[in-house]
C-alpha cells in the first residue's frame, strides 16, 4: 500500500447535512488505522470518500503522492474489502 493523506476532507450532502467535518489523517504505507465510532458518525461514509463511491465535498485525498478527488474508483488502485475493511493498494 501507499502513503494516504486525507487534509480538511468534508462532505456535504445537497440538502445541506454535514455528514464529514473537515478530517485530517495520515496514514503511512504499511501502517493499520481503525475507525472507531457509533452508527451514524460518518465513518462508512469517509471510506466511500476514499474508495470514490462518494463525492468529496472539500479537502484533499492524496493516495501515493497523487491527488485523487477526482479520479474514478477504478482509477485509484485500490481495494475495499468489507467487515473488516481494509484498503489494498493493487
Amino acid at each position: 500500500m501507499a502513503t494516504m493523506t486525507l487534509e480538511k476532507i468534508k462532505k456535504v450532502y445537497p440538502n445541506g447535512f454535514k455528514a464529514i467535518h473537515g478530517v485530517d489523517l495520515d496514514i503511512d504505507d504499511g501502517e493499520m488505522i481503525v475507525l472507531v465510532g457509533p452508527s451514524g458518525c460518518g465513518k462508512s461514509t469517509l471510506l466511500r470518500m476514499i474508495a470514490g463511491l462518494e463525492t468529496i465535498s472539500d479537502g484533499t485525498l492524496n493516495i501515493g503522492g497523487d491527488r485523487v478527488n477526482e479520479k474514478e474508483p477504478g482509477e485509484r488502485d485500490i481495494a475495499w474489502c468489507s467487515k473488516t475493511t481494509r484498503f489494498i493498494r493493487t
